[in-house]
């Protein structure tokens, strides 16, 4: 029994983590492309363990030496709709390059609602759903927010708002270059 609280109190502080580093590129507006934190002064990004559409766990861990952008979005953001098709496009083209794209939910209720939208929109990479009730789900600072992982682990930005496709793929594009 204590090792599921502890667990709990895991997720938490991850989640908590998480909505920090959102609130913090909120409060001083992040730039949509460039920007990318210094290798030397990025942080480790918490670990994240979500469960998939379609059962089985996404965990960050498992994409360590890869880049990896997690995009948390709603079925109901009209800016979610309109990055979709380039996250689409990028996981096509840049996965086998290296880069890991999720998709994470914060929809409240059906996942079924969740599943049409996703067969609808034909999105080719991993939808994954926060805890329920969990500081991710219920804190996020708007929609769509997207954090983009370097190869270590290490958080080297966070997006606020919608983002193109063009300003995705070249700090993505930076970080596959990286060692």
């Amino acid at each position: 029994m204590a090792e599921g609280r502890g667990e709990r109190w895991m997720k938490y502080g991850a989640g908590m983590v998480a909505f920090a580093l959102v609130a913090l590129a909120w409060h001083f507006g992040a730039r949509q492309s460039g920007g990318i934190t210094p290798e030397g002064s990025r942080r480790m990004m918490p670990a994240v363990a979500l469960e998939q559409m379609g059962g089985g766990t996404w965990r960050l861990e498992e994409h360590r030496g890869q880049v990896v952008l997690i995009n948390y979005w709603a079925t109901w953001c009209g800016p979610c709709r309109e990055e979709m098709p380039g996250l689409i496009r990028l996981a096509r083209e840049l996965g086998p390059k290296g880069l890991a794209v999720v998709g994470v939910s914060i929809d409240q209720g059906s996942r079924e609602k969740v599943k049409e939208f996703v067969d609808r929109f034909g999105v080719n990479y991993p939808v994954a759903f926060p805890e329920e009730m969990s500081q991710m789900a219920m804190g996020m600072a708007g929609v769509p927010t997207t954090v983009l992982v370097d190869k270590q682990g290490r958080v080297a930005k966070t997006y606020v708002g919608a983002v193109t496709e063009r300003d995705f793929r070249a700090d993505s594009g930076v970080l596959l270059g990286e060692h």
